[in-house]
């Protein structure tokens, strides 16, 4: 018998991919009791199902909020986290833990593939350059090579492996652990609304000895992105990147990096349309510059 497990599934919008997640769940060939918990973030459609425990919050928190949530009501010590929109095999479970359980206790994440490629699950502890490189338009041409994905803070060492490995934090896709642990940190941290939360999390087992290590096998298959249009989705991540530096760092200095780039990138965009390209370049450099003000006056 494997270990007993809960898993949460954190759910807003459309049903269908969490009602198809639930199904792949259900087929898998795992010995061992699993609890399957759906926990619904005041979607507009409140979330039904009989095959599971349906946590329904009254009020959209977010992703760390909806996971508390649903952990609250977790009966098991080993707890999976996972996202609605993916796909797995049925083997994965058994796949995942048994690749687990040989570190524990730890945070395991394993490798997911996306539309346009794997993704480096293992990533280096945030740092302002990293947050300012990315957002530096004239290095785009660069991305996808590893030489520059380490300079963004990737662990481009964990990128397709053939053995499990230690990392600094990994993506929130997917990630297994203690629940024990997970409460004694008090969950993730409901200041975060989406993004950075599961870093911020690692960042505090890491202080306690908890490492974060990535599995290469079993394959995820995501898609991600389809509950929220892109704006919102940009100053989501713009506004947790800011509370995460100030949490963690503090100071302008990320702040006052952005807006270095918001305006290499207005040169770079005035002067490719000088050239004849088809660019608002003062449009993107006031969406940018917005992004940032409501990051900085919402940054704690």
């Amino acid at each position: 018998m494997r270990p007993a497990l809960s898993i949460v599934v954190p759910h807003y919008g459309d049903p269908q991919p969490t009602r198809d997640l639930l199904a792949q769940l259900a087929a898998q060939r795992y010995e061992g009791a699993v609890q399957v918990i759906v926990s619904d973030d005041a979607s507009p459609e409140p979330f039904t199902a009989d095959a599971c425990d349906v946590v329904r919050r009254d009020r959209n928190g977010g992703f760390g909020s909806t996971v508390n949530s649903g952990v609250a009501v977790a009966e098991h010590d080993l707890l999976l986290v996972l996202n609605s929109d993916i796909t797995i095999e049925e083997s994965f479970l058994a796949e995942l833990v048994d690749g687990a359980v040989p570190w524990m206790p730890a945070v395991v994440a394993t490798r997911v593939e996306e539309p346009f490629g794997s993704r480096c699950v293992g990533r280096l502890w945030p740092r302002p350059r990293h947050v300012v490189l990315e957002n530096l338009e004239p290095f785009a041409r660069f991305h996808g090579r590893a030489w520059f994905e380490k300079q963004l803070g990737n662990d481009v060492a964990s990128w397709d492996v053939p053995a499990a490995r230690p990392t600094e934090w990994a993506t929130g896709i997917c990630l297994l652990m203690p629940a024990e642990e997970f409460r004694a940190v008090g969950g993730f941290d409901e200041d975060f609304f989406m993004n950075c939360e599961e870093v911020d999390l690692q960042r505090r087992l890491h202080r306690r000895g908890v490492p974060s290590v990535v599995l290469p096998s079993p394959i995820i298959k995501h898609v991600g992105g389809g509950s929220s249009d892109s704006t919102r989705r940009s100053q989501w991540l713009m506004d947790s990147r800011m509370r995460y530096h100030e949490k963690w760092s503090g100071g302008p200095g990320l702040a006052l990096g952005l807006v270095g780039a918001a305006h290499v990138n207005l040169a770079w965009n005035s002067l490719r349309r000088i050239a004849g390209r088809d660019l608002d370049a003062q449009g993107a450099y006031e969406r940018q510059m917005s992004l940032i003000r409501h990051a900085w006056r919402n940054r704690r």
